[in-house]
């Protein structure tokens, strides 16, 4: 069988039955999980981008190496291959086999995750707008399903014993640095914000919920399998081609630090597919290689994407602490103490059943000051007493980290190329005004999943054609675009939807805290998006759009900020709380973050030396840190956030991913 074909090749050390399991009775993690996260370092010559080894392309044959890293790679074929088991890719292939049941053409689709299971990197808040997965589920209730009326939220509880808790209060606050706070009456907040007819929900369990059911659908799901390389047609033997995308290919494992194979090392496999969706989320690998290679910011006159950082806390808490579906979201301390400050971000916590309390931050990347701490941010947030009466007595039983988009509408890029398209928060469909992106990605999910559907099963003996028929792709087969697929999303309530508050990001980077939150009202209450006008991106002292990376300013124009020190109570240390994440990576292999090797001097003479260093404080897992003025990269840290890749100055590190299954290890975000 296919399953079993794929299992050959692994050598991560789990038996096919553990590969596919979604795990829905895994446990709630404790605060004693197995091991302190260590600093291990791969030597600096093979941390430098491009100088580890050569990735080859199975179709060279001219090659004479015998080495088995330059051997061709198994293929497999699917109609369809699906880059992240997250909601946008578990959406699309659920929404494909509910088509290939009703129109009567089967497809063969997969799905690739790099977690260790379908869920374990998955972190958000979660608010949840439940708008398009009542939507997705809707086609499921087919006649023989008939005497069936149980809901999602019911299915979600006996599935992964995970509640959907109803929203009951909704609270925005804006916090002093006093210790005082002020409430925003509801009605003078965008209606975006309202939360009425939401659920607080740990997105990484729905996603458990939804891996099931695409599994009984049909869909091969394949977790701890890492996509590694795009795959284009007419390649080169460095894997390079002008060709439309043919698929991806899966990381080799059982390469040391030293970049040589060792005993267990297995050729990665080629999953080609007659169209690949791309799902991997925000700053996804293969993505952010496509949006390039493409051009597809330009091809849709988009501006660059920024990005926020968000750090989560789950907290058990007794009883008396608890408040049934209640949300409060907050801005001004710590972030912002006037109203001019332009340091975007803010706060959530959240009560779900039956006694959790889901807390967190977000820092918009694109702060200039380089010795702010995001996470060390968050810990004082904690200290405020509208925060701290939450959680008193209770106990922190997870933690977690993972950027997000906040460039909204002006940042979308092209959706889709030869062979594939950008499905989710990998195209940057996140509301930062409304604080949800996940209900944006389901809906792009089924979108994109209708647009292939059609596509790939309209024509002339379409049917004969199709993997699931013939077993393979036609070989005079050309590739296709589907553009159906971004036409169909431009008339989506999501491009409506981001379109009312395309201006409100840059609103508050042109005008600060204040400016800005006047503007999102004038724009929610008034204008709703059909303002005449765009704000541009502010641009820095160089004429480029200013990026996350190039917002951040020298040092010398700041002082440290001096944190105040853990409790070890409400407030935690780094590597402490890291091991509520549970991260963990194979030790013996190469840095996955690696330093792009034309700015392999940056860190030490432009990072250190002129912004201080400041990937020593944004880091939220303490990869990064300098010893006698020499960068250390403790890779065995990195729970794939991705802030390293975008907040660096000159962006200097290229993040790939590691042997698949490793990273964190979410139960419950």
């Amino acid at each position: 069988s296919r399953v079993t074909e794929l299992a050959s090749y692994s050598t991560i050390g789990h038996t096919i039955e553990n590969r596919k399991r979604i795990n829905a009775s895994a446990p709630v993690p404790s605060i004693n999980l197995p091991c302190r996260p260590t600093r291990i370092t791969a030597p600096r010559s093979h941390i430098i981008d491009n100088q580890l080894y050569r990735t080859f392309s199975s179709n060279s044959d001219d090659d004479v190496d015998s080495s088995p890293l330059t051997e061709p790679r198994e293929s497999m074929q699917y109609d369809v291959v699906i880059v992240g088991g997250g909601p946008a890719g578990l959406a699309a292939s659920i929404r494909l086999k509910q088509l290939c049941s009703s129109k009567g053409i089967d497809l063969s689709v997969c799905i690739l995750e790099k977690g260790s299971e379908v869920g374990s990197h998955i972190l958000s808040g979660n608010v949840f707008d439940p708008r398009a997965l009542e939507e997705l589920l809707s086609h499921n209730n087919s006649e023989e399903d008939s005497d069936s009326n149980a809901t999602w939220m019911e299915e979600l509880m006996e599935s992964q014993d995970s509640h959907a808790t109803p929203v009951s209060e909704d609270a925005f606050l804006v916090l002093t640095e006093s210790g005082g706070s002020y409430q925003i009456p509801n009605v003078l907040l965008p209606s975006q914000l309202h939360n009425d007819g939401n659920y607080i929900i740990s997105l990484s369990k729905l996603t458990r919920y939804l891996g099931e059911m695409a599994e009984g659908m049909g869909v091969e799901i394949y977790p701890g399998f890492a996509a590694d390389e795009v795959l284009y047609n007419n390649a080169d033997d460095d894997g390079n081609g002008n060709g439309a995308v043919k698929g991806v290919a899966t990381k080799d494992v059982g390469i040391a630090k030293d970049g040589l194979p060792k005993d267990t090392f297995e050729r990665g496999v080629e999953l080609v597919g007659r169209q690949t969706l791309f799902a991997e989320g925000a700053r996804g690998s293969c993505s952010e290689s496509i949006i390039s290679k493409f051009d597809l910011r330009r091809e849709a006159g988009a501006d660059v994407q920024h990005f926020g950082l968000g750090i989560k806390e789950v907290w058990e808490v007794p009883e008396e602490k608890f408040k049934k579906g209640f949300v409060q979201h907050t801005l001004g301390y710590p972030l912002q103490s006037s109203v001019m400050d332009k340091v975007y971000g803010g706060s959530f916590l959240y009560h779900q059943e039956p006694n959790l309390v889901l807390c967190g931050l977000v820092v918009g990347l694109d702060y200039e000051n380089p010795y702010i701490n995001p996470y060390l941010e968050f810990q004082r947030w904690k200290t405020h007493p509208a925060i701290k009466s939450h959680l008193e007595g209770g106990t922190c039983i997870q933690y977690g980290a993972r950027v997000l988009n906040e460039g909204g509408y002006h940042s979308l890029p092209k959706l889709t190329f030869p062979g594939g398209m950008l499905l989710g928060c990998s195209a940057g469909f996140l509301n930062a005004v409304k604080i949800k992106g996940s209900h944006c990605a389901i809906q792009s999910g089924i979108v994109a999943a209708e647009s292939v559907y059609e596509s790939l099963t309209t024509g002339e003996n379409a049917e004969e054609k199709t993997v699931a028929s013939m077993g393979e792709i036609d070989a005079d087969e050309p590739a296709i675009e589907v553009t159906q697929y971004a036409e169909n999303m431009e008339k989506s309530w999501v491009y409506d939807e981001l379109k009312e508050v395309r201006n409100c990001h840059e609103a508050f980077s042109k005008w600060g805290v204040g400016g800005g939150l006047l503007y999102t009202g004038i724009a929610a209450h008034i204008t709703k998006g059909k303002e005449p006008w765009t704000l541009p991106t502010p641009i820095g002292s160089n004429p480029q759009p200013k990026t996350d990376s190039t917002a951040t300013k020298p040092a010398k124009d700041f002082q440290p900020i001096k944190y105040p020190a853990p409790d070890g109570i409400l407030t935690f240390d780094l590597l402490t709380n890291l091991q509520r994440s549970g991260t963990y990576h194979e030790d013996d292999q190469p840095s996955h973050l690696r330093i792009k090797a034309d700015v392999a001097k940056v860190p030490e003479n432009i990072s250190l030396q002129v912004y201080a260093a400041p990937e020593s404080r944004f880091c939220p897992a303490g990869v990064y840190e300098y010893v006698e003025e020499k960068l250390v990269i403790n890779a065995q840290n990195c729970i794939h956030c991705k802030c390293c890749s975008i907040k660096m100055p000159q962006e200097y590190i290229n993040w790939t991913v590691p042997e698949g299954g490793g990273g964190p290890q979410y139960q419950v975000m």
